[in-house]
């Protein structure tokens, strides 16, 4: 069985929380709802590029990246000005969908550095500055422009959590949440583990075929082509290409959903660009806003937008600060060259991953894509309470790293993308410890 790690008798002084953090104002005032703060016990208190550093000064590799929403890194010094030179200028910090300088200055900069170059035709919608909405906006548009309601989303997909959005997400504790029955959506396997030996092309072409399938033709497909929360499931260039072509046959509105693997994640800005293939409408939220600000969007094939003004709107989704931090980021991820940088450190991530982590039991897998990886132990221990251990020995020695797919049992590793190549050793070093270490605590 698996046992719970003795914190207390870590080799690490870090693993002993402060008494004061248990019983603080989070703990008095703060909704139950909260989530990350029980994995990562301590109150952060700054951040620099790829280090968190809590109020009792100690530091911490981030192999999180705020869920994907840092993938430049904690206060970049060429984004942060930006935001802070608009400021003191007194820009514009919220402008509803008023035209304004740094709107433009954002659309301009998209269109010249990602759209135009690998002739991406879009119009750019602004939704609520969450991923979610994203989801929301295209899932509308795709029935407005088909006038069909049903959606096609994958098993281990995740979408987001406001209604419509939750529908096409498959975790059933994220869906049982809702209060409320969840319709609309039909779930088929996402291509691998866990549905290894499954054809879904084959499986969709024949549902969408059969008159009798009791499946009518829906309006969109939705998709992430790396599914994150999922417990990072890379699908192959092959079976994205085959799906883009159904969706073409049936007229259907393919989405892809780049919140958490877009913005260069994958190590190209799309991570659909590998494939070669153009979506219907793609969202992108998270690191679109270039400083962890609150922004998101979703990129509209012309023909399909048929909004009528005001069909979808929100309060905030004009947040100047981040069109800025965003413009800015645009550029820093083509003058960093962030794409080949991704790409050199995915097969050094790969090559340790396996010589440091996979070596200590070959039950261990690993996958991933540029520079988002799972650790999988759910072969030793399926109900994730190994990886639990593993990820709280690393926050003891000092790495933060989140836990996802089934029962959590996969460690999902996200550094920034600007993670110096020493903290990124490091970082690995760390986490095969824990996991040595965590093996060690297994008692049979």
């Amino acid at each position: 069985m698996i046992v719970p790690l003795n914190t207390t008798a870590s080799q690490s002084p870090r693993s002993t929380p402060n008494t004061a953090q248990r019983e603080s104002v989070f703990d008095r005032l703060e909704s139950n709802v909260r989530s990350y703060c029980r994995s990562f016990p301590t109150t952060f208190a700054r951040a620099k590029g790829s280090l968190l550093f809590d109020d009792q000064a100690r530091s911490f590799i981030d192999f999180f990246a705020g869920a994907g929403a840092l993938n430049y890194g904690h206060n970049h010094d060429r984004i942060k000005q930006a935001v802070v030179d608009h400021l003191l200028a007194d820009g514009l910090t919220h402008g509803l969908d008023l035209h304004t300088t740094a709107k433009a200055a954002f659309l301009e900069e998209l269109d010249a550095r990602i759209l135009t170059p690998r002739s991406l035709d879009y119009r750019v919608q602004f939704t609520g500055p969450t991923g979610t909405n994203a989801v929301e906006a295209a899932l509308k548009l795709a029935r407005q422009a088909t006038g069909r309601t049903g959606v096609i989303a994958f098993m281990g997909g995740y979408h987001g959590h406001s209604l419509g959005a939750l529908a096409a997400t498959a975790n059933r504790d994220h869906r049982a949440a809702a209060g409320t029955p969840l319709s609309g959506t039909t779930f088929i396997p996402f291509p691998g583990a866990p549905h290894e030996g499954i054809d879904t092309l084959a499986y969709l072409r024949t549902i969408l075929a059969d008159s009798h399938s009791g499946i009518d033709i829906p309006a969109a497909v939705i998709l992430e082509t790396v599914q994150a929360e999922g417990g990072i499931h890379v699908a192959p260039v092959e079976w994205l290409q085959g799906l883009r072509t159904i969706c073409d046959e049936h007229g259907i509105v393919l989405i892809v959903d780049d919140i958490q693997v877009g913005c260069g994640r994958t190590g190209p800005f799309f991570s659909f660009e590998r494939a070669g293939i153009v979506p219907d409408m793609v969202t992108l939220s998270k690191s679109i806003g270039g400083l962890g600000l609150p922004m998101a969007l979703t990129l509209i094939r012309p023909d399909l937008d048929v909004w009528k003004p005001a069909d979808h709107t929100g309060t905030f989704r004009g947040n100047q600060l981040a069109f800025v931090a965003a413009t800015e980021a645009l550029r820093v991820f083509d003058d960093e060259a962030l794409q080949e940088t991704t790409a050199a450190n995915a097969l050094f991530v790969e090559e340790r991953l396996r010589a440091d982590i996979v070596a200590l039991d070959d039950r261990i897998q690993v996958r991933g894509e540029g520079m988002i990886w799972g650790v999988d132990l759910g072969r030793i221990d399926p109900t994730g309470a190994l990886a639990k251990i593993v990820s709280q020995q690393a926050f003891a020695d000092g790495l933060i790293v989140e836990r996802v797919g089934r029962n959590d049992a996969v460690l999902k590793v996200l550094p920034p993308l600007t993670i110096p190549h020493e903290l990124l050793d490091e970082g690995l070093r760390v986490l095969a410890g824990s996991v040595k270490i965590a093996l060690d605590s297994v008692v049979a």
